[in-house]
């Protein structure tokens, strides 16, 4: 745990509490993880912090800053430490494979977005749906999802 982290806590009138302290180094620890999967996480070091504790310290260390959510499903928000690069997702529809991509990757778009439209984008929330380059496109060359492809 890092002593930036501790800071930022205190900073904000918080302790770093001990059931605080196994959330956010469980998110560190699995990288990208649901709200359950955190919580399996700190069951493995402490069977008293329940759920919802879960679901409580995660909203409050993301009010902080110290960590992120991505919606990269239809299931619960998967958080991330801000200690990683800032990154957006690539989401696979076929395999479900999540790729992490340096948020410099779409600097043209979020560059485009600010100059017509003067809007500045947070690509840390940011989550494209698609193909992966394993799955490839489709027989037709169509996305699984286009609307516009016919099924037979």
């Amino acid at each position: 745990m890092s002593d930036e982290l501790r800071e930022r806590l205190r900073g904000s009138g918080y302790r770093m509490t001990p059931q605080r302290e196994l959330v956010l180094r469980a998110v560190e620890h699995l990288g990208h993880a649901t709200p359950d999967e955190v919580h399996a996480e700190v069951q493995r070091h402490s069977s008293a912090v329940n759920l919802s504790t879960v679901y409580r310290t995660l909203e409050v260390l993301e009010q902080l800053g110290l960590v992120r959510h991505a919606h990269l499903s239809d299931r619960a928000p998967t958080y991330h430490s801000v200690t990683d690069h800032e990154h957006f997702h690539l989401v696979c529809r076929n395999c479900s494979r999540v790729t992490s991509v340096g948020a410099g990757e779409a600097e043209a778009f979020t560059g485009a977005l600010r100059a017509r439209h003067g809007f500045v984008a947070d690509v840390g929330h940011l989550t494209v749906f698609g193909r992966c380059e394993e799955c490839g496109p489709t027989d037709d060359g169509a996305s699984e999802t286009d609307p516009e492809r016919e099924e037979s």
